[in-house]
């Protein structure tokens, strides 16, 4: 026995189709967890013209922030205009696929070395976000760091 439709409740059929398919994904998109830049985006954003600044003064180094990753540890080497001044330094490891895999170490330093843990981060690609202070002038450098395996 085979079932004949007409064509109103082809469209009917069709219709509640199209209603069900968008009510699931109306229901998933209302689930998904999307994660900010930043907490306090707007408050940063004003912020920004000090890291510029900060940038400016970093490029007038000698040499740029030196990030290199082993296998048991990272280390941060900064320019030798800073070997034997104490540095106030606070580094942002950020992971532009999830916050939960954001780190962020502030430390003071004396000399220009410092070097992290590999068990403190996670095996993903970090955006490095270094920003220093030495003798009241602020630095700031952004450099890419690959720790997958």
């Amino acid at each position: 026995m085979t079932v004949k439709l007409g064509w109103g409740a082809r469209i009917a059929l069709l219709y509640g189709t199209f209603v069900v398919l968008m009510v699931i994904l109306v229901a998933r998109s209302m689930n998904q967890d999307f994660d900010l830049v930043a907490k306090d985006y707007y408050a940063k954003e004003i912020a920004y013209q000090q890291q510029i600044d900060a940038g400016k003064n970093q490029s007038g180094l000698s040499a740029p922030v030196r990030l290199t990753a082993g296998e048991a540890e990272v280390a941060v080497d900064f320019p030798q205009e800073f070997a034997g001044k104490v540095l106030q330094a606070d580094i942002h490891f950020y992971s532009p696929v999830k916050t939960s895999l954001d780190r962020r170490f502030e430390r003071k330093v004396e000399g220009n070395h410092l070097s992290f843990r590999r068990s403190e981060l996670q095996d993903v690609f970090y955006k490095c976000k270094i920003s220093w202070t030495s003798d009241g002038v602020q630095y700031y450098q952004e450099s890419d760091i690959n720790l997958t395996r």
